[in-house]
């Protein structure tokens, strides 16, 4: 190993950092969850390691190699009889990692779009697991955690609010055990990362790389697909970035469109937390273990969905407007933004920033468009997500029938309807790059023919930009931004 060694230390694991590798050794050490007492397990704990890592990670994760015992002492990869095996990983600069990228205020939209791309990619090439997930395993993971919280009390937590919040829990798994199993015989339930968290993400060519998965135990990895997402997206909400938890949420459900899995989302992130508290309760760490706490309470807490909808023409700032309300409304992380741009690429098998031809823009097309975004929308009101749904609805039908799947589904309904003058739409329009709507200035001017007088939602002017408009719509929701967000 050339250079200075930096060794750092965990409960299982010790690692020597050089100026450009890492080498990786298991301690000997045996815990409920995983044995590492003889050699030959800790060889084979590397090898799990290097071979689910290099799913996602190929360049960071080179090889396995022995610490061989010779005739002068001990050598690397030397010939000798092997008393320790070493993971050898490329070393990446600190500052790339997710949680320094977000603590520097550079987790922006366009990030978070490529991450969820990336972990949604992960997920669908992973084989389905018939033998794991489901209702019994997840019910394994919350006693367990049961256990361990009431273990803390009343040191680390007051015994009231474990207590609470273990009767919550089990009464949400009793509710979801249906669903539960159903994704895994549907195929839902896959060997995942298991430990997706900011921390464990890397910024590579501009590329977010995941890493460091769980390879002791397979049980912590063998779960459903939005299960593992959840980690992250309780990670972000703790460390007050719910507009991108938002967002990772909603990039990664328009490449899966797991609707009815939404329903799953609260019991999901509480368990995430749970674990969190009783691991930072062990730790002796009383102030974060109790936050832990706190949010797997928050995140069962009820959030009863609604329906917004958002019309206007084209260049009125509706998508804007959409991202910036979505974070602050409905049940965590947000609501959900069914936008008609990206439903209609969505059709076509495309990627919203990719161009339509003219045939996608029939009204065949366009009808199939709306009722697709409408029927999306009750799968959604059913899961218990808020909706805002993003689209022109230049047409009465379709502002009915938005509104009419609010009705089926007894949940409150506003419609919003934004305006602005010509050259306004004009320009915003003609200035757009990298946007799922494919209109131009000639679609906003034969947009100028439309007849809006039938049009019964709120009117709001829109020339002012989308924050001012977003906060018309707050006020009139009764809506607050969450404290602590950024």
């Amino acid at each position: 190993m050339p250079g200075p060694v930096e060794r750092i230390e965990t409960h299982a694991a010790i690692i020597l950092l050089t100026p450009d590798r890492a080498y990786k050794l298991k301690k000997p050490v045996a815990f409920s969850f995983l044995d590492f007492t003889t050699l030959d397990a800790r060889r084979a704990a590397l090898e799990a390691e290097l071979r689910l890592n290099r799913r996602t990670a190929p360049e960071l994760y080179e090889r396995v190699l022995p610490v061989a015992r010779t005739g002068d002492g001990l050598a690397l990869d030397g010939p000798g009889e092997p008393v320790e095996w070493l993971l050898e990983m490329r070393r990446f600069p600190e500052y790339c990692r997710l949680d320094h990228v977000a603590e520097r205020g550079e987790l922006d939209a366009a990030l978070v779009e490529a991450l969820a791309r990336t972990i949604a990619g992960f997920h669908e090439r992973l084989e389905p697991l018939a033998e794991a997930g489901g209702a019994v395993a997840m019910r394994e993971v919350a006693d367990g955690n049961a256990e361990d919280l009431r273990r803390s009390a009343p040191e680390i937590f007051a015994a009231e609010p474990v207590e609470a919040l273990v009767a919550r829990t089990a009464a949400e798994l009793d509710r979801r055990a249906g669903l539960l199993d159903a994704r895994c015989a549907a195929g839902l339930v896959r060997h995942c990362h298991g430990d997706l968290h900011l921390a464990n993400i890397v910024l590579l060519d501009g590329r977010p790389v995941l890493f460091d998965c769980i390879e002791f135990n397979d049980d912590f990895a063998r779960v459903d697909l939005l299960y593992d997402l959840a980690f992250l997206i309780m990670d972000l909400v703790d460390r007050g970035y719910r507009p991108a938890a938002q967002g990772l949420l909603q990039a990664w459900n328009e490449q899966r469109e797991d609707d009815e899995g939404q329903a799953l989302l609260p019991l999901f992130v509480s368990i995430r937390a749970a674990v969190r508290a009783k691991v930072e309760g062990f730790a002796g760490h009383g102030a974060l273990a109790r936050g832990y706490l706190d949010l797997a309470s928050r995140a069962l807490e009820p959030a009863p969905p609604r329906l917004i909808a958002i019309g206007g023409r084209s260049g009125t700032g509706k998508s804007t407007v959409a991202r910036l309300l979505a974070p602050g409304i409905g049940a965590m992380p947000g609501a959900f933004v069914l936008r008609s741009d990206v439903i209609r690429k969505r059709l076509f098998g495309c990627e919203p920033e990719a161009p339509l031809p003219a045939e996608a823009y029939t009204e065949g097309v366009s009808n199939e468009v709306f009722e697709r975004l409408a029927a999306r929308a009750e799968v959604l009101l059913e899961a218990g997500r808020t909706v805002i749904a993003d689209g022109v609805f230049g047409q009465d039908w379709q502002r009915q029938r938005i509104a009419a799947a609010a009705v089926a589904h007894g949940v409150p309904f506003a419609g919003f309807w934004l305006e602005a003058d010509q050259p306004t739409l004009e320009n915003r329009v003609a200035r757009r790059t990298g946007d799922a709507s494919d209109a131009d200035v000639e679609v906003v001017r034969a947009q100028a023919a439309m007849d809006t007088s039938t049009v019964d939602w709120r009117r709001i002017d829109a020339a002012g930009g989308a924050a001012g408009v977003a906060a018309i719509i707050h006020e009139a929701l009764g809506q607050l931004q969450p404290a602590g967000d950024r």
